[in-house]
């Protein structure tokens, strides 16, 4: 997956991972026992990632250099715990070196 190349592309993206944290939330509350250690760190990345979302919708957010604060629980996680790991890692990285821009 590559970085977007447009702000609204970079919106879709932030609102696909709201919508699959909401969506592992929900697989969580209907089989917590079958989900293993996903309650430890769940709460806390919804939080990190309906933040970001926020940020975005407020006009508040900022690209920055550093990471986003979600990306620890994200890198401790296998692909099997968090499925759409990916997605939140050119998340970061578009946070991190912005949007895919031809310099031409």
């Amino acid at each position: 997956m590559k970085r977007p190349k447009t702000v609204e592309e970079y919106v879709t993206l932030v609102k696909q991972a709201v919508f699959e944290v909401d969506d592992l939330l929900a697989a969580y509350e209907y089989d917590s026992e079958g989900m293993g250690n996903v309650s430890k760190f769940l709460g806390e990345l919804a939080a990190h990632v309906k933040n970001l979302h926020q940020q975005m919708v407020n006009g508040t957010y900022q690209f920055a250099n550093g990471e986003l604060p979600f990306m620890n629980i994200v890198r401790a996680q296998g692909d099997n715990v968090l499925p759409f790991k990916s997605l939140l890692l050119i998340i970061n990285e578009t946070h991190e070196k912005g949007l895919d821009v031809d310099p031409t």
